[in-house]
């Protein structure tokens, strides 16, 4: 019998001890979301002075202002809604003279609005502000919310009695899964215990990475600050929380509101309004009625908005559109104006004779060769669509070409230059010795120190990208922490572990087909750019032709519960898995199985290549996961693995499939059982 993987019970001198293992950004939430959500919430601008009176007159002001049109649907209540005591069965009670009617007729009038109602509860013995809490009451009170209709709960994290922060959410986690009601799951433990890696595994859709927001720019600044590096978590069914809008409260100028809410926009944030919706000026109803930022929001294009450039006081932002362009928010920190200037190589858009870009603010569009420039006022930002629209560049030649020896279309880096072939040194280009990582040298490679960037052109022609990384042997400091990131088209494709100054390589693999560029990112692992000088040992491109690069669809059958994709295995139903990870490298794209599996790939004749990064997926760690990939192609094999294991480590495949119809990628035992074989076809990928 195949072992369980996510929950153990040891005994530890006679007490059961609850084991969740850290898990990558991951399974199934307990209501599946494609998008942040819009709507309000009473706590910023309200605290504990609401009443149902309130709540109703703010579904209506989102009605009669066109609010609900633009996507804002929630109204949240947040704490003080409730009675000081439960009820004989052991129920929360709503406020006997604030909510006399009851959070079920509350609903009712809201849903009848084409509305969502969001209520809020702490992950401990009280709420907040002293309130019954949910800890050890997660069963009664999901199904007590689900009984009055409710549509999310928000999860607090006052009086939580020291208690596991995985083990407290999990249980409520649970709770809504098992009430009989979708009730999308937003996890407020503010920011403490990683709950971007844990709160996708309990059921989580959204996890506030910070502390409370106050109506002041040094607060929106400081969450906004807190947001750097957590990009790699985000996901199209789960996003990361800097905790809700102060718009229109009154504590910053329209300028610094225009800010916020764009760079919140662009973070794939939840845009939950704070202020009062029943009295706003036409200043404010401008910011939050503003479609085509709220489109950047809800747009998923592959990864969320991160910070590419940081010129000290000014800074570039960026993220992906699924259209293929990207959206930009030049930021001004400053207390004066100031002309902030990026590219479209920086922005990953490189390669083509012409841009189009428009102003989402102001409206205005232009075109441009390359550069995206504004001047920007004092605390303020400027907000672009950016898309090619010239003729691209010629696409790399055939072959393996050294990362440190091609042309590359722009390149960022903290400290000195990025250098070509050589660690990054100190300050003075050329400065570095020879690229070494815990004893190994590399004649070719980059050196970096993070937080770098190196953009290069592929021209959808280059199906795989490979390199080692890890920090350079010349810091020995154990400050030295760096995670390395590959995007492609502003996508995120893969990301190591953290990367310190004792540990050996990372060997980093990536499918690249199909990408007109590619971004080579090293950032810090949020504790400062001391010592974090990193190096793309062996950075390699290998070059074919171009092509239209995909994720492959696949059906057939898998031994433990279904072939996921863009996860792994997981247990037995179906999306409970974690993100694919192999060889200590996060994939944003792949199929996780378990051995014995036969998966078939329709080609149809139309493809080119074949690619994946093949290996145990890292939610095992047992010396018995042990299995063998075999590529098929209309009867003959392609691609025979040696047994791989844990410790073996992944193995890269790369086919040519011209001409095949079909693709068979079998996962087969090692020879000892297929008792925690979890195997995953990372990053595969087709270019066609």
């Amino acid at each position: 019998m195949r072992k369980p993987l996510f929950f153990t019970v040891a005994m530890i001198l006679g007490v059961a001890v609850l084991v969740i293992p850290t898990p990558s950004v991951a399974a199934t939430p307990v209501v599946p979301i494609t998008a942040p959500p819009m709507g309000w919430n009473s706590w910023n601008r309200f605290g504990c002075d609401i009443d149902e009176s309130l709540i109703r007159q703010t579904a209506d002001a989102i009605v009669a202002n066109n609010l609900d049109d633009l996507g804002y649907r929630y109204v949240n209540i947040d704490d003080c809604w409730m009675a000081s005591t439960r009820d004989a069965q052991g129920r929360l009670q709503p406020h006997p003279t604030r909510f006399p009617s009851g959070i079920k007729a509350l609903a009712d009038y809201v849903h009848a609005r084409g509305l969502k109602l969001g209520i809020y509860e702490s992950a401990g013995t009280a709420t907040c502000q002293g309130l019954p809490g949910s800890l050890d009451h997660e069963v009664v009170d999901a199904n007590t919310f689900a009984a009055w209709e409710v549509d999310l709960l928000k999860y607090d994290n006052c009086n939580n009695q020291g208690r596991p922060d995985a083990q407290r959410y999990q249980a409520m986690g649970d709770a809504l899964k098992a009430s009989g009601r979708a009730i999308v799951y937003s996890i407020c433990n503010w920011g403490l215990a990683e709950p971007w890696l844990f709160g996708p595994r309990v059921g989580g859709s959204l996890w506030r990475t910070t502390g409370d927001i106050t109506d002041t720019w040094g607060s929106v600044l400081s969450l906004l600050d807190q947001q750097v590096g957590l990009e790699p978590f985000a996901r199209n069914t789960g996003f990361n929380d800097p905790d809700m809008l102060e718009v229109g409260n009154g504590g910053m100028t329209a300028t610094e509101y225009t800010a916020h809410f764009s760079l919140w926009a662009l973070l794939n944030a939840p845009l939950l309004l704070g202020n009062d919706l029943r009295t706003m000026s036409a200043q404010t109803l401008s910011i939050i009625r503003n479609a085509d930022v709220i489109a950047v929001n809800q747009d998923w294009g592959g990864s969320q908005g991160r910070k590419v450039r940081d010129f000290g006081e000014t800074e570039v932002w960026v993220k992906p559109m699924s259209d293929g362009g990207a959206a930009v928010v030049l930021f001004n920190r400053t207390a004066a104006t100031a002309t902030i200037t990026t590219s479209a190589a920086e922005v990953g858009l490189g390669g083509s004779t012409a841009y189009a870009l428009r102003n989402l603010w102001t409206g205005a569009t232009s075109t441009s060769t390359g550069a995206i420039s504004a001047s920007v006022p004092a605390h303020g930002v400027a907000m672009f669509r950016v898309n090619r629209s010239g003729s691209p560049a010629a696409a790399p030649a055939a072959g393996t070409h050294q990362v440190g020896d091609v042309a590359w279309l722009a390149s960022s880096n903290f400290w000195g230059p990025a250098e070509r072939n050589r660690a990054n040194g100190e300050q003075a280009a050329g400065d570095g010795g020879t690229l070494t990582i815990n004893g190994t040298t590399y004649a070719k490679g980059v050196g970096a120190h993070a937080d770098s960037a190196v953009h290069l052109y592929l021209g959808r022609a280059c199906p795989l990208f490979s390199a080692s990384v890890g920090v350079d042997d010349e810091v020995s400091n154990a400050a030295a922490s760096v995670r390395f990131q590959v995007y492609g088209d502003g996508r995120l494709l893969a990301y190591s572990p953290v990367k310190r100054a004792a540990d050996g390589p990372t060997q980093l693999r990536v499918a690249t087909g199909g990408y007109t560029t590619l971004e080579l990112r090293v950032t810090d692992a949020r504790d400062s750019a001391n010592y974090d000088h990193a190096d793309w040992g062996g950075a390699t491109l290998t070059c074919t032709a171009p092509g239209t690069g995909s994720s492959p669809a696949f059906s057939g059958t898998n031994g433990w519960g279904p072939a996921e994709r863009d996860q792994s295995n997981g247990e037995q139903a179906a999306g409970d898995g974690g993100v694919v990870t192999v060889g200590g490298v996060g994939y944003v794209r792949g199929i996780g199985t378990h051995a014995p599996g036969d998966l078939t790939v329709n080609l149809n004749g139309a493809c080119e290549r074949f690619t994946a990064v093949a290996g145990i997926d890292a939610e095992v760690s047992s010396a018995t996961a042990r299995v063998v990939f075999t590529v098929l192609a209309d009867g003959s094999t392609l691609f025979t693995s040696p047994a791989v294991t844990a410790a073996s480590g992944p193995v890269a495949i790369d086919l040519d499939v011209t001409g095949r119809g079909a693709l068979r990628l079998v996962v087969g035992d090692g020879g000892n059982g297929i008792d925690y074989d979890h195997a995953d076809w990372a990053d595969a990928r087709l270019l066609c």
